[in-house]
């Protein structure tokens, strides 16, 4: 990283705008930055890290507000850019913090908000060299810088701005923080992404073998379940293990295997049961089969002699049943006939009903009417209704009149309605016209004179902000001129004082150069060593220190008298130009013209504004009037052919309205009359087919009942109703049939059975003991059951204890890599990390890189540091353990050559903690330039730490820092110590004034 310009405004001290080059001050490898106190030395370092990373210095950070200088005119805005190049790129940082400044309009200030500029140079842009812009996101720009130089700001300010008081803080730095530092600067974050590497390796793997440890004693209590309660697994319990635990597999394995031989003895214990309760159960079936047997043919030859009685008891109610349905057989013959009787009568009682139905909705002189009177008068009816047609296409005729009539009469109050308001509004067509050409040309004026207004109003509004301009500066050159003579009364003062004491101190010399004379010492005035009367002080003797206090006070009277000079002259200026440019007009005056000219110019700007607008509203008015004017013309043809139209509509109106009267009759319209008299045609013509459908079924009723009477007579019954009584159902004959035929059966089948020889001998013998034989094979049931639940289970439980048992074997075998492979990786991550037996000097595998960094640090660090320190100090790395239980760190210790121990560096004086910093430092910027990938540090700075150096080692410590350009690499020192302006010809000056600090650039070929 190289620095080639910085620029800052309105920034801590600087009131206006400073530039610093760089270039040209690192020309000479080795540059001063020296002022008094308080001038802005540090802040030029401020500056310089403001613009790297948008903050200033942990020590001196605040609030982006405090940035801005005092100093600053209000409207100056505050800034800083920083030209450089970092990694081979030339960039331009640009940064204003936020800051308040004054409202452009009324009083009070308003809050800017912070921005951000990152620019590239371009050698070979496409217009040739320029400046491209990058970003102005402050994220992104802090990302960017960060990435290029390679550390935060605090890792920044430590090793390339070493702040006041902050030179030994690396040096005396804890492990921690010197390790984050290094670690960042060498890029040694990689190893530490090995050791997370290993610990995640090792945790996966020790994740892995856990998991099929586990995996191995899941399958270990599923085999103590299939084990169960039995004496093996009584007497060989299975051990209490723990994931992880060493020996694991070799337990589960062993104890699955007794697991596996316990149960098999137990299955050849149970087989064995088996076959004994088997024949015990076949011996049982056997003699329960017999007893139910005989148990059997005895109850069914007694069932068979129950049923032989029942039958017998049962016998007249059988002759009954066969008579019922010997009647029921000839009365087949007459059902038929009785079928057809009761249809007739049904269809005559219907027919009737309806008939009467009928005759009750006809008129009371026709309800005795007879069927040939009801056909006559239906067809008079009929013709009648023919005649009706045309007068109902008449009256429908008659009905579109009128609604045409009506139409006609609603289009001519429309159409009057039309005209009515196109002739009102054409009548004050010209005046409306006129009106809007009027107002256009009013707006056209308007437009034209807020033009001239506008004219008119900028030099108003200038003369009007010269006027209060010039009030204002009167006021304060007056109160400037008060102050001006009250600084040159102070300053006269101040010198009369000054001289006063100065010529007191005069006249009392002798006393002074008395007061340091020692016996035997030569005097500095006359060189003899005797003394024998020196002068003596008198009561107002003026010591050297109060002359240099009140001449001090003279020179600050002084230059505040010269500076209210200065603030004077300059008032007076820009008053003479305020007053040039308002006049002697009051503002006042000024203001009230200025008021009047801008409500002038808004009136006529206003309504200059609404002159598109009249051309638009006069533009549609002659758009109306042509639209008012035509339907004028269109409503009054209209309504003269309406007219006659009208007329002929009426005439033919009159002469269908003389048919209708003639064809309706009293009744409301045709339409009425047709249909009352199609209503009555309905009702005669129904009524005449409901009196020939009776006469018709009376008819059919007769001859049914002759042959009824003939069929019954035949068939042996004595009359048609004993007949129908005869009649049975075919659902009912069905059940009677099935009934008789159950009977006959029932008699063949107990015949049987009382006639089979088996059933005569088994109910001459004794009664079987059925329940007593059931109760043997049940129990023997069981027993076999019992026996075979047993040998199943033992059956199961050896099958799944060889599964469980392969599985256990297959898991140990998969576990025993993922075992070693733990074992190995989890001695490499010990030993990366640290904690391994085998690193005896517990350091982590990223601090064992470091300290191999840290080693060439110190070993580049010390050749400066013996020149220095003229041979008698070295800097080594020390990695011994911090404390009786810590790691081996990052330790740093110093040879005293002249002791020949080593010791820590907290035990060295101030210059010497000083000079050994600034060799470290050093040493770190060229193992870091040297370091591939590194970040190249080629300008340092350092502030303040001479002051504690004698003029010997001075002058070896700047002998180191000038060898610094044959590295190419530039150093600035921010001092104090008046001999280094003498010793560095490259300086930058920065001086105070009541103004703000201005820089200044010294450099002595």
């Amino acid at each position: 990283m190289r620095l080639h310009r910085l620029t800052v405004t309105a920034f801590g001290p600087f009131g206006g705008t400073q530039e610093i080059d760089f270039d040209a001050l690192s020309a000479a490898g080795l540059f001063l930055l020296h002022g008094p106190t308080g001038a802005g030395k540090t802040s030029v370092l401020d500056a310089v890290c403001y613009g790297l990373y948008g903050a200033v210095p942990g020590a001196r950070q605040g609030s982006t507000l405090s940035l801005r200088s005092h100093h600053a005119a209000p409207h100056t805005p505050t800034s800083v850019l920083l030209e450089l190049t970092v990694a081979g790129r030339r960039l331009e940082i640009t940064r204003n913090p936020e800051q308040l400044r004054p409202k452009k309009r009324g009083d009070g200030t308003t809050r800017d908000k912070a921005q951000t500029l990152l620019r590239e140079y371009v050698a070979d842009g496409p217009q040739g060299p320029e400046w491209k812009p990058l970003s102005r996101s402050h994220q992104e720009v802090g990302e960017e810088i960060g990435q290029l130089l390679g550390m935060s700001r605090e890792q920044f300010c430590q090793v390339v701005l070493l702040p006041q008081g902050d030179f030994a803080r690396f040096l005396r730095a804890d492990d921690q923080a010197r390790g984050q530092l290094l670690g960042k600067l060498f890029d040694t974050g990689r190893f530490a992404a090995v050791e997370e590497r290993l610990a995640e390796l090792r945790r996966g793997s020790q994740r892995r073998v856990i998991s099929g440890d586990e995996e191995l004693l899941r399958l270990a209590h599923r085999i103590a379940q299939e084990a169960g309660d039995s004496p093996d697994a009584r007497d060989y319990p299975l051990p209490h293990l723990t994931p992880g635990e060493a020996g694991v597999t070799g337990a589960v394995l062993e104890w699955a295997a007794v697991a596996r031989s316990g149960a098999r003895e137990r299955l050849d214990v149970a087989l064995a049961a088996v076959h004994a309760t088997e024949s015990a159960h076949l011996a049982a079936r056997r003699h329960a089969e017999e007893a139910a047997e005989l148990d059997r043919r005895q109850r069914r030859y007694a069932q068979a002699r129950d049923r032989s009685e029942a039958l017998a008891a049962r016998a007249p109610e059988r002759a009954q049943v066969r008579e019922r349905l010997r009647r029921a057989h000839d009365a087949e013959s007459v059902a038929p006939a009785i079928d057809l009787h009761e249809a007739a009568d049904r269809d005559r009682q219907a027919a009737r009903a309806a008939e009467q139905r009928c005759r009750a909705l006809l008129p009371p002189q026709l309800t005795d009417t007879s069927r040939n009177q009801l056909a006559a008068l239906e067809r008079e009816l009929r013709q009648e209704l023919g005649g009706l047609a045309a007068a109902r296409r008449a009256e429908r005729r008659a009905l579109a009149i009128g609604t045409e009539l009506a139409s006609l009469d609603q289009e001519s109050r429309a159409d009057e309605e039309t005209i009515a308001e196109a002739a009102e509004w054409l009548t004050g067509w010209t005046e409306r016209r006129l009106a809007h050409q009027r107002l256009i040309d009013d707006c056209q004026d308007a437009a034209t004179r807020a033009e001239h207004l506008a004219v008119r109003l900028d030099p108003a509004m200038r003369a009007l902000e010269a006027a209060q301009l010039r009030d204002q500066l009167t006021g304060q050159v007056e109160a400037l001129r008060t102050e001006r003579l009250r600084a040159a009364e102070e300053a006269t003062t101040a010198q009369t004082h000054w001289l006063d004491l100065k010529e007191r101190r005069l006249r009392g010399i002798a006393a002074e150069l008395a007061a340091a004379l020692r016996p035997g010492e030569p005097c500095a005035v006359c060189g003899g060593t005797d003394h024998p009367q020196p002068a003596r002080a008198g009561d107002d003797h003026v010591g050297r220190t109060a002359e240099e206090v009140a001449h001090a006070a003279y020179q600050d009277a002084d230059a505040l008298r010269a500076e209210a000079d200065q603030r004077l002259g300059e008032l007076r200026e820009k008053l003479a130009a305020a007053t040039a440019g308002a006049g002697e007009t009051p503002a006042a005056e000024l203001a009230a013209c200025v008021r009047e000219l801008q409500r002038e110019h808004a009136a006529a700007q206003a309504t200059g504004a609404g002159t598109h607008a009249a051309r638009e509203k006069l533009t549609h008015a002659e758009r109306e009037y042509e639209q008012r004017r035509t339907q004028h013309e269109d409503a009054a043809r209209r309504a003269a052919a309406r007219t006659s139209h009208r007329d002929a509509l009426a005439r033919e109106l009159s002469a269908l309205q003389d048919e209708l009267a003639e064809a309706t009759r009293g009744a409301a319209s045709v339409a009425a009359r047709v249909a009352r008299l199609e209503r009555q045609v309905t009702l005669l013509s129904e009524a005449a087919e409901a009196a020939a459908t009776h006469a018709a079924a009376a008819e059919r009723l007769a001859d049914a009942d002759a042959r009824v009477a003939d069929a019954a007579s035949r068939a042996g019954f004595s009359s048609p109703q004993a007949a129908a009584d005869a009649v049975l159902p075919e659902p009912e004959r069905s059940k009677l049939q099935h009934t008789l035929d159950q009977w006959q059966a029932e008699e063949a089948a107990v015949a049987a059975e009382l006639a089979d020889p088996q059933s005569q001998l088994a109910a001459a013998r004794p009664p079987a003991h059925l329940a007593v034989a059931e109760e043997a094979v049940e129990a023997a049931t069981s027993a076999l059951r019992a026996a075979s639940a047993r040998d199943a289970a033992a059956r199961e439980r050896c099958i799944q204890l060889d599964q469980l048992s392969a599985q256990a074997t297959r898991a140990a075998r998969t576990l025993g890599p993922l075992r070693a492979e733990h074992d190995r990786v989890a001695a490499l991550a010990s030993l990366a990390a640290g904690t391994s037996a085998d690193n005896e000097r517990k350091m982590r595998l990223e601090s064992y890189v470091l300290a191999a960094r840290l080693e060439q640090v110190a070993a580049a660090a010390s050749a400066r540091l013996g020149h220095m320190s003229a041979g008698r100090y070295t800097l080594v790395h020390s990695d011994a353990r911090t404390s009786g239980r810590g790691r081996a760190g990052l330790g740093l210790h110093v040879i005293d050559a002249w002791t020949g121990s080593e010791r820590d560096t907290a035990t060295l004086s101030g210059g010497e903690t000083f000079f050994a910093s600034l060799a470290l430092a050093l040493g770190l910027a060229d193992v870091v330039t040297d370091e591939a990938g590194g970040v190249r540090l080629d300008t340092l700075f350092i502030d303040e730490g001479f002051g504690s150096l004698d003029e010997q080692t001075l002058d070896e410590v700047l002998d180191v820092l000038d060898s610094l350009r044959e590295r190419d690499r530039t150093v600035g020192i921010v001092s104090h110590v008046a001999d280094l302006r003498q010793r560095v010809p490259a300086q930058l000056e920065v001086v105070k004034s009541r103004s703000g600090s201005a820089v200044r650039h010294r450099i002595d070929v």
